[in-house]
């Protein structure tokens, strides 16, 4: 488990479900998205069979921000890329 820190928002890396890179918002401003999931503990056994058992929360990151997790996700040291030649402008 780690934690990283955004600006004031501090995420646990083990919640993170998902990251959207080069997102761009409804301003035109570059993004990144970070998909938390976190466990919801349910009051009775018969709640956690009809319910979900995550609460998933899409977080959006701008400027500085968006840059730095940029990096962060992308750096060999953090994340496996499957594909490292894979480039989408090879797509056609």
């Amino acid at each position: 488990m780690a934690f990283i820190k955004i600006q004031n928002v501090v995420i646990n890396t083990s919640y993170v479900a998902a990251v959207k890179l080069d997102n761009e918002n409804s301003l035109g401003e570059n993004s990144v998205s970070v998909l938390i999931a976190t466990p919801q503990f349910p009051s009775s056994h018969r709640d956690a069979i009809a319910q979900n058992l995550y609460h998933h929360e899409w977080i959006e990151f701008t400027g500085q921000a968006a840059i730095a997790l940029q990096d962060y996700f992308t750096s060999f040291n953090n994340v496996i890329d499957l594909l490292p030649q894979y480039h989408e402008s090879n797509v056609g």
